[in-house]
């Protein structure tokens, strides 16, 4: 995503650019669409609100003519006070401005493969914007070239779901304390049915991870499984937060409520929000199904769960992210160790002038 904005910024430059990109020929376990620019995890980026730093940095770079700022703006989806997308339209949109961009030249190759990073002309300036989905090949390709091994983490997604298919006599649209535009769907639970669902969930089969031995989990992404594993009540003071709600059946407070927020323009699919998992897609059908009014959902995405690679950018790169023992070499994005995509926007955004 970030290398698009990378190739964006420094484009209307009048710089041309070359801009590799692996997909369609190759895709990773997380991605589906040949489109640049997919989103594999949420598509929310957070708060709008000016009163926080996420807010005030996507308001920042609306003034700085961000490409996929504007893009997300564009296909935006009902989320409250946040801006999310539809991850496919945006998608799309972006890969349309990027190939209307006349001095933007997409080559289809993967760099660790096809092209190697040894094999760049030293005249040329590198920007590495690979993302956290960075294949074995680039990876060491990295490693080499800075010297030390990668650093990693494990991300997951959430599961998304088909919005015919939820109980709309259980489920009413909302937002907490009655902020907002009323626009996620809210999925009640009373004690005796989170408890149930709490057991089934704890006692799941997870799909196994190359080197998940160590369990370096992001702690703002985690699995909810692994959530849920830390005590009973855990997932009711996270996610499934009940306060600022009144369930119109009973008109008291649920003891936990589960949100879904639209994921597409449509309005046809909804993501479960917070329910980043690594159970196996058949244990995904079998728990979430539990939920109440969520009993005949249909899955249109289950939930996934990858290793995100960074380098160690303190040590590795100055304060305009040039590779300090090579001023040919810049990152940009994710890879630099910030995590959420406006702060991998703001990565790039901030150091091309």
């Amino acid at each position: 995503m970030h290398g698009c904005e990378a190739a964006y910024q420094v484009a209307k430059r009048n710089i041309d650019v070359k801009l590799y990109e692996m997909k369609p020929k190759k895709m990773s376990k997380a991605h589906s669409s040949k489109d640049l620019a997919e989103i594999v995890c949420s598509n929310s980026f957070k708060s709008n609100l000016i009163t926080n730093a996420c807010g005030l940095l996507k308001e920042e770079l609306r003034r700085l003519d961000s490409l996929l700022i504007k893009c997300a703006d564009e296909t935006a989806v009902p989320a409250g006070q946040a801006l999310a997308v539809d991850r496919e339209k945006f998608a799309k949109t972006v890969t349309k401005k990027i190939k209307e961009m006349k001095n933007i030249q997409i080559i289809e190759a993967e760099v660790g493969e096809d092209i190697h990073l040894r094999d760049f002309a030293k005249e040329d300036i590198v920007i590495i914007a690979t993302g956290p989905l960075t294949t074995d090949s680039l990876s060491k390709e990295i490693a080499a070239l800075t010297g030390t091994d990668k650093l990693y983490f494990f991300d997951a997604a959430a599961p998304i779901i088909e919005k015919d298919t939820i109980d709309m006599n259980i489920g009413f649209f909302g937002d907490r304390y009655g902020k907002g535009d009323a626009c996620y769907i809210n999925l009640p639970m009373n004690k005796e049915e989170y408890e149930e669902f709490w057991k089934e969930l704890t006692n799941a089969e997870v799909a196994k991870l190359h080197d998940f031995e160590k369990k370096e989990i992001f702690e703002g992404c985690m699995p909810i499984e692994v959530m849920a594993k830390r005590g009973i009540d855990t997932l009711r003071f996270g996610p499934l937060k009940p306060v600022g709600f009144t369930d119109p059946r009973t008109e008291k407070r649920p003891y936990a409520i589960v949100q879904l927020r639209q994921d597409n323009k449509e309005g046809t699919l909804y993501n479960m929000v917070g329910f980043q998992t690594n159970l196996k897609f058949g244990e995904q059908k079998r728990v979430f199904t539990k939920i109440p009014g969520l009993e005949n959902a249909e899955f249109a995405k289950y939930g996934v769960m990858h290793r995100n690679t960074y380098i160690n950018s303190p040590e590795l790169l100055d304060n305009t992210y040039n590779l300090i023992k090579n001023k040919d070499i810049y990152f940009a994005g994710q890879i630099t160790g910030v995590e959420g995509y406006v702060e991998s926007i703001c990565s790039r955004n901030g150091s091309t002038d």
